[in-house]
């Protein structure tokens, strides 16, 4: 019986320590240390190489730190244990966009976006899909991926910008002018807006003259 009881106290001690590491990765992650939940993610994956929350804080403290190649070494082993884990999948697209692994990283974004649509980096996704589709040249594609993007973040005057962009490149101008005048009405000193908004609006004067 004793033996049972030092059993069951030693497993729910480890149980304990394990969470307390991974809350700690968490909190180290959050608070901006990434070195500090790089090192313990890793100790914890030593200790459980299946540990998948470690993998996910793992690869985002690597992406602070603008290390996509570790980042996406790491979400690729993770997918090995788990294929559908929502999070490695959006990692896996991060950091294959800042590698410059457009295809890669759209497939990445896309398989995000139907598995978790109301995932905590949906607007994220959904503005790299964008950014992809305009180095593509895709510009109706891009337009309706940043269009989603500021729907799910309609404070970021920098995405409205870009979407102003995608629609000038559509020819699509007075949406087009639509989007800059919402960053700039955010933002009245974003540069790439005003000098957006100004070719637009040339655009626009041309256009009677056109007819």
């Amino acid at each position: 019986m004793m033996h049972r009881t030092l059993f069951v106290t030693l497993l729910v001690l480890s149980a304990a320590l394990t969470f307390g590491q991974q809350k700690d990765a968490l909190e180290a992650y959050k608070s901006g240390r990434y070195a500090d939940a790089i090192a313990i993610t890793q100790d914890e994956l030593k200790a459980n190489s299946n540990n998948m929350d470690s993998y996910v804080v793992l690869c985002w403290s690597l992406q602070k730190l603008e290390k996509h190649q570790d980042a996406l070494n790491y979400a690729q082993q993770a997918l090995k244990l788990n294929p559908y884990d929502f999070r490695i999948i959006e990692a896996v697209g991060e950091s294959s966009f800042y590698l410059g692994k457009n295809l890669e990283a759209l497939k990445a974004f896309e398989q995000y976006v139907v598995l978790a649509p109301a995932g905590d980096r949906i607007e994220k996704a959904y503005y790299f899909m964008g950014e992809i589709y305009l180095q593509l040249g895709q510009y109706n594609r891009a337009d309706i991926a940043l269009t989603t993007a500021v729907y799910h973040s309609p404070q970021t005057a920098a995405w409205w910008s870009r979407l102003g962009y995608a629609r000038m490149l559509a020819k699509d101008y007075p949406s087009a002018k639509k989007a800059y005048d919402e960053a700039l009405r955010q933002n009245p000193g974003l540069t790439e807006a005003a000098r957006g908004k100004q070719q637009v609006e040339a655009l626009l004067a041309k256009a009677p003259a056109a007819n």
